[in-house]
């Protein structure tokens, strides 16, 4: 025990004096509900930095001093004020991972930066309790320091004026209203992710906190916690146990008040990342900065494109009315196996600022969302978990192998996607999760490989393909078609490409060694490497930060140029419905054909907006809206897509005026020959209008499915 806890009390009265006057008269005045005075560990250390270092050594008697001297201070004054004093914004060199923290840690101050996975009820304790001696009626008052046991006394005291008996000659009465009681809270805490080694689970800890510091976390918030780690004995059957379990009681928190502070941007990097906003070539450098290892070739190049404008993002928005506009940009890769889907996912995930990535025949709906499991604060009932989407939220998840989710759990992605939230009601709970996240997603074929090659493939065909609902599709701003094509000119230099890149890479086994260390491991790396073809990109380091920067500080709105271009396309896309050339069959088809609908304006500001957040601009121009529609235009036109309404619902519009005009045949029919149709004559009037007997054979056998149609007699029908 250091000198100054022996004389905490008088060193705090010369700061609080002081260095705190005017939080002292702030105090006095009763202004806040909870009388709580917070001091910043920077301003102890510049007043006094040998108490300063004392009080992370021996933080629980001198803090409990503290507190006391700040009672006795306002007690002078004339306030009787139960005041609690805080320490805060600890020093970096006090900041250790939860998972490290061991026995030379416990009783001193440490923070931690942490995610609250749950909270319990708050649960009133005592503090100071008073028993009553009933044979003299004598009050004992005894300071409760453990939350795991009530401490009662011994014998009623003499020298304090009681009768000096004890148990069992007389009992101990608590008396609840003399005795101090204060609000408490056991919240969970956990690693954040990216601090979690590769392949280890995330360290928990609970967390004991009180007073006016309870209801303030909430589970998905990101804290720095100030706590004092203490121990308690372990009981097995009734008996304590050698082995001890660590709980920590909080001192203080900071919430993160602005998102990515995780990755800290120094005054040189923003230098460097406002020097390169204005290059030139700078989307085509982010480009190339994109999982560099993977040859952009074709339609590679332009999928790279759209990935550099999800990682920026547009702008979310809250609306007059309260709605809330998206601004995550979602994008869905569907192609053959070995075009490096899952290694584009891979490098995002890790790219991006809170990045989660996951595989569909690995996650359920509840991985997903979240997921209803027994608290862990001994009282049995259910507690939520978060699932990837929650716990990406501001952020990206990556889910691969997106058709292997099964159908049920895919109907959870429908709200999360749209309207960025999870609503669940599991276990007696209903809560409302945030999945404020851009999403990533990749699918494979059925059957391996798509059936049809070439650019006639239809993403309609692809989604049947690939077994993905339309209306799920529908979410996605961007889907890509990657086929896996023989292009002679191109596979000579993706082999190169390839063979470079594998050689090219260090030994695992030597670098886990550390019998190889390259002089550029251990420093900082630069902002800008080359690849071996000679083309400079970014370092992932380095366009994380530049990512996170962006979103941090920029957050642009469209002029009225780049709304006018957006505009004019949408509108003379919706004009455009008399494609001669490919609906000449019938007129109904031209008219039932919806070129692009509301949703991919939307999709079209978005992409505008990441545009310009990528350059560092407040405003988007015309020229970020020409980009975002060369990107759209560029993705409509690989996947095939003339009708919008087709990839919402399902249903093309060949067949959509196939039914309406087989239905109008039966009517006619009907109405001719006495509420009977015969089949041949179905047929002949079909045959005039180009209608195949096979396409009406089907939508005859829907209708009788449906129960529009029955059939009296064989090849007869009429309508029910």
């Amino acid at each position: 025990m250091t000198m100054a806890t022996h004389d905490a009390s008088a060193r705090w009265r010369t700061f609080l004096e002081e260095a705190k006057e005017s939080e002292v008269i702030t105090l006095l005045s009763r202004q806040s509900n909870f009388p709580y005075m917070s001091v910043p560990f920077h301003e102890l250390q510049t007043f006094d930095p040998d108490f300063a270092e004392d009080i992370l050594e021996h933080p629980k008697p001198i803090l409990s001093a503290g507190s006391k001297t700040l009672i006795e201070i306002c007690r002078e004054r004339g306030e009787e004020i139960d005041a609690l004093l805080r320490v805060g914004e600890l020093p970096s060199d006090t900041r250790k991972p939860l998972r490290e923290i061991g026995s030379s840690d416990i009783d001193k101050l440490r923070s931690v930066d942490v995610i609250v996975t749950k909270i319990s009820e708050i649960k009133p304790r005592i503090h100071k309790a008073v028993f009553k001696c009933e044979s003299c009626g004598h009050d004992i008052d005894i300071d409760q320091e453990n939350e795991r046991e009530l401490k009662e006394p011994l014998s009623c005291p003499q020298a304090l004026g009681g009768c000096g008996s004890s148990k069992p000659a007389t009992r101990f009465d608590l008396v609840l209203i003399s005795s101090r009681m204060v609000n408490n809270q056991w919240i969970e805490i956990q690693e954040q992710p990216e601090n979690v080694p590769s392949g280890a689970q995330p360290r928990r800890g609970m967390v004991l906190i009180e007073g006016d510091q309870v209801n303030k976390h909430l589970p998905g918030e990101r804290i720095t916690a100030n706590v004092i780690p203490v121990v308690r004995s372990e009981v097995r059957n009734r008996k304590k146990t050698p082995m001890f379990d660590v709980i920590f009681h909080m001192v203080s928190s900071e919430h993160e008040s602005t998102p990515f502070t995780e990755i800290t941007i120094d005054e040189e990097d923003s230098e460097k990342i406002v020097e390169i906003s204005k290059r030139e070539d700078l989307m085509m450098l982010v480009q190339r900065s994109i999982a560099p290892s993977i040859f952009a070739t074709g339609i590679l190049g332009f999928v790279k494109r759209s990935l550099a404008l999800q990682l920026f993002g547009g702008v979310s928005r809250r609306l007059n009315d309260k709605t809330r506009s998206r601004g995550d940009i979602h994008i869905l890769l569907m192609g053959d196996p070995g075009v490096a889907k899952s290694h584009l996912l891979t490098f995002i995930s890790e790219l991006s600022p809170r990045g989660r990535f996951a595989t569909g025949g690995g996650v359920s709906g509840a991985g997903l969302t979240a997921a209803a499991v027994r608290d862990a604060f001994g009282d049995g009932r259910f507690a939520l978990e978060a699932g990837v989407l929650p716990l990406s939220d501001r952020g990206l998840a990556a889910i691969d192998e997106f058709d292997k989710i099964s159908e049920d759990d895919r109907r959870m992605m429908h709200p999360a996607m749209e309207q960025q939230q999870v609503h669940v009601a599991k276990g007696g709970i209903t809560a409302t999760l945030h999945s404020r996240c851009a999403i990533l997603a990749a699918a494979n074929p059925k059957d391996g490989r798509f059936s049809k090659r070439g650019p006639n493939q239809s993403v309609m065909r692809s989604f049947q393909e690939t077994g993905l609902p339309p209306p799920l599709a529908s979410r996605f701003d961007i889907i890509w078609m990657i086929r896996d094509e023989i292009r002679i000119h191109d596979d000579e230099r993706i082999a190169r490409h390839i063979l470079d890149n594998r050689t090219a890479g260090k030994s695992e086994a030597l670098l886990e060694g550390r019998i190889e260390i390259s002089p550029g491991d251990s420093g900082d790396e630069p902002a800008l490497t080359q690849s071996k073809d000679g083309e400079e990109h970014l370092t992932q380091e380095f366009l994380r930060k530049y990512i996170a920067f962006a979103k941090r500080t920029i957050h642009p709105q469209l002029d009225d140029d780049a709304k006018s271009e957006i505009l004019k396309y949408y509108t003379e896309e919706r004009q455009s419905f008399g494609r001669e050339d490919q609906y000449q069959s019938d007129e109904r088809d031209r008219e039932s054909v919806i070129p692009i609908t509301a949703r991919a304006l939307e999709a079209l500001i978005r992409l505008t907006e990441a545009h310009a957040r990528m350059h560092l601009r407040d405003t988007a121009t015309a020229n970020d809206a020409k980009v975002a529609l060369a990107v759209f235009k560029h993705w409509r036109e690989e996947s095939g897509i003339e009708d919008e309404s087709e990839l919402h619902s399902g249903v093309s519009v060949k067949a959509r005026s196939n039914n309406s005009a087989i239905m109008q045949i039966i009517r006619e029919v009907c109405s001719e020959n006495g509420n009977i149709a015969e089949r041949t004559e179905i047929y002949n009037q079909a045959i005039k209008r180009n209608i195949s007997e096979m396409e009406v054979d089907k939508v005859i056998s829907r209708m009788l499915t449906n129960g529009q149609l029955f059939s009296p007699r064989i090849d007869q029908f009429s309508f029910a």
